[in-house]
């Protein structure tokens, strides 16, 4: 497993018990995203009780047009530097596309790997009863499985884009029941992702373990978002269930074009942001090197401002 960060709030560390007791008192449970080491940090001491580590790094972080190309490698890579971040979070990570797709062989070595070289509590895939199977014998590994329904982004494709999924009965009754094969399966929680609420509250009532909402509702368990849809910081397009709570891809943006304004403008670095020789050694240095027209006695202001 990872280092954890030291700096962490007080207080144990999250797990799967926590998370299931909260569901029993009915107390609300709050997942966030994270990709990188500040960001779990601040997460991890804001109080969240979760922290998944989602392929949508693909699109937020690394550009790509969906969570398609993610690699292993890349889950590994962002899921190594939020578990330095992080000691108090429960930590979840997104097996990628094709991890877990193959052969039940390669998604235990996938699944472990995230959990002993990404240093994770736990692992989520997509899918429902077609990954019953997989996840049976992931958890029987050792290995804590959340599973993810509803809106899939590693099946778009299959799905025709980005849509809302289990409007119609038939639809929301295969949710249903798929959900109730992944709790039998093992899984011990779900995602649900852009269903109808009413879908979502009757999932809810219906499983005895959490059912974490994204676009679907307050009747969740809990709730999760992507972190940068939440500060604004993707600026490609912003769901209709996110609730932004800052806008700092602006925000960034100003303070980017300020920074090349002062630096063009030679208002930046000033005095107060540069490092200064002593005067003496400074003398002695220019006596030393013998530079053409630079003089001993010259002003001490003049010849140390830009050192």
């Amino acid at each position: 497993m990872s280092d954890k960060h030291t700096a962490a709030p007080s207080g144990s560390k999250i797990s799967i018990h926590t998370l299931h007791a909260k569901k029993t008192r009915g107390e609300p449970i709050t997942f966030l995203t994270a990709y990188d080491f500040p960001t779990a940090a601040a997460l991890d001491r804001a109080g969240i009780d979760g922290i998944l580590v989602g392929d949508s790094l693909g699109m937020v972080v690394l550009g790509y047009e969906n969570t398609l190309p993610v690699t292993m490698q890349d889950m590994l890579h962002h899921c190594r530097a939020v578990s330095r971040g992080a000691s108090r979070a429960h930590l979840v990570g997104d097996m990628p596309f094709m991890s877990y797709q193959a052969s039940t062989a390669e998604a235990l070595r996938n699944a472990g790997s995230l959990l002993q070289k990404g240093g994770m509590d736990a692992v989520k895939l997509e899918g429902g009863r077609e990954r019953a199977q997989v996840i049976r014998a992931i958890i029987a590994a050792g290995i804590p499985v959340m599973g993810h329904l509803g809106l899939t982004p590693q099946s778009v494709h299959k799905l025709s884009g980005w849509k809302v999924q289990g409007k119609s009965p038939e639809a929301a009754r295969a949710i249903i029941e798929d959900a109730l094969i992944l709790e039998d399966a093992g899984c011990y929680a779900l995602v649900v992702e852009s269903i109808p609420v009413e879908v979502a509250e009757l999932i809810t009532k219906r499983l005895d373990i959490p059912v974490i909402g994204i676009g679907a509702g307050i009747g969740c368990d809990g709730q999760i978002l992507v972190t940068h849809d939440l500060l604004g910081l993707f600026d490609r397009f912003t769901p209709s269930f996110v609730k932004k709570y800052a806008d700092l891809f602006s925000s960034m943006q100003r303070a980017f074009s300020q920074y090349i304004e002062d630096v063009k403008a030679r208002r930046f670095p000033g005095a107060e942001h540069a490092h200064t020789m002593d005067s003496q050694a400074y003398r002695r240095l220019v006596q030393e090197i013998d530079m053409p027209g630079d003089s001993a006695d010259r002003d001490e202001d003049s010849t140390t401002q830009y050192h």
